[in-house]
């Protein structure tokens, strides 16, 4: 502030003796410029280097840099693994029981697979698909018990179930392993069977209840709804 303040004075006083200078005659001008001459040269060196160094302004140049948006914690984190698996697509039903792991099976996959491989063995891939699909439907139905088992082993639904269980099968068979990946291809939804809201099926020799629509015919099988 003091040194503006030094700076506008001087500033006043040249311009008053600018006037008198044009105001007067040559004679007379010289005789005022010649003592004025020291202050215009304080003037000039003051405004050509004091300003810059004490009234420039000090700004800061941030760096151009993108905004980072903090994690939202309430969120739930996807790991990379998870999306890989959830966005995972299949070029074929073939390849998608092929990709199913032989690890050791729940009870509900047993008892699915069970189905499969009695009702479905020897039947083409999307025929065995199709088995589970309708079981699986079955027990989201409401009409049906609520549980896999259940619908299986419900009385007077499938012909091979002896005093509602499942009889025993030899797991080293190639069908049974098969069967049990068509159960777990089902059950995780990794392939759209053709009788996807099939609820029944028979064999193409027995006619269906008076009710039910058609769905598909698939292998050995017809499927309604």
């Amino acid at each position: 502030m003091f040194f503006v303040a030094r700076v506008a004075s001087i500033a006043t006083a040249t311009l008053t003796l600018a006037g008198l200078i044009s105001l007067s005659t040559p004679s007379q001008a010289a005789e005022i410029v010649q003592p004025i001459m020291p202050v215009m040269q304080m003037v000039q060196s003051l405004t050509t280097a004091e300003v810059p160094a004490t009234i420039a302004p000090q700004t800061t140049i941030e760096p151009n840099t993108q905004s980072v948006i903090a994690p939202d914690t309430d969120r739930t984190v996807v790991t990379p693994t998870e999306e890989a698996e959830a966005a995972m697509e299949f070029a074929s039903l073939d390849a998608a029981v092929a990709a199913q792991d032989r690890a050791a099976t729940d009870e509900a996959t047993r008892c699915l697979a069970g189905a499969v491989y009695f009702e479905s063995k020897g039947e083409p891939l999307s025929g065995q698909l199709a088995v589970a699909q309708v079981i699986l439907n079955r027990a989201k139905s409401g009409r049906f018990p609520p549980d896999v088992c259940g619908v299986v082993t419900q009385r007077g639904q499938f012909s091979f179930v002896r005093g509602g269980r499942i009889p025993s099968i030899d797991q080293a068979r190639a069908a049974y392993r098969t069967a049990v990946a068509v159960a777990r291809v089902a059950m995780a939804d990794a392939w759209d069977s053709a009788a996807e809201h099939a609820l029944y099926f028979n064999t193409p020799n027995r006619a269906p209840g008076a009710r039910l629509r058609r769905v598909a015919m698939i292998g050995n099988h017809v499927f309604y709804r």
